[in-house]
C-alpha cells in the first residue's frame, strides 16, 4: 500500500514548475535594478531582515500591490498524538500570514 507522500514523491518530477532560490533572486534583482549581485544581495538581507524585524515587534509590513506580512496568533488546541493515539495539548503559537496584494494576484494570473 502507498502513502500520500510516497505517492506525492514518485509524481513530483511530472509537475511543471520551478522554484527560485535566494541566488536567482539576487540575480534578477542585480539585473532589473542595474546593481552589482553583492549589492542585491545586501538589499535582499536587508529588506527580509526588515520585514523580520517589523513582524517581531508584532506589527504588520503592507507592500501596497505587493502584499501584506502579519503575525497571526493560533490558540492552544487539543490534538491526538498518531503513536500512541492519546489526546494532547498542542500550545498557543505566532504564525506568519501573507496575503497577496491585488497587483501580484494580477501577475499571477
Amino acid at each position: 500500500m502507498f502513502s500520500f507522500m510516497t505517492i506525492f514523491a514518485q509524481n513530483i518530477s511530472k509537475l511543471n514548475f520551478n522554484v527560485m532560490n535566494k541566488t536567482e533572486l539576487i540575480n534578477a534583482i542585480a539585473e532589473k535594478a542595474n546593481l552589482t549581485k553583492a549589492q542585491a544581495k545586501a538589499a535582499l538581507d536587508a529588506t527580509t531582515a526588515a520585514i523580520a524585524d517589523a513582524l517581531a515587534a508584532n506589527d504588520k509590513v503592507a507592500l501596497v500591490g505587493f502584499g501584506t506580512f502579519a503575525v497571526s496568533e493560533k490558540g492552544e488546541r487539543t490534538g491526538i498524538n498518531p503513536r500512541t493515539k492519546e489526546t494532547i495539548t498542542i500550545a498557543a503559537r505566532k504564525t506568519v500570514k501573507f496575503k497577496a496584494g491585488s497587483e501580484l494576484n494580477e501577475a499571477v494570473k
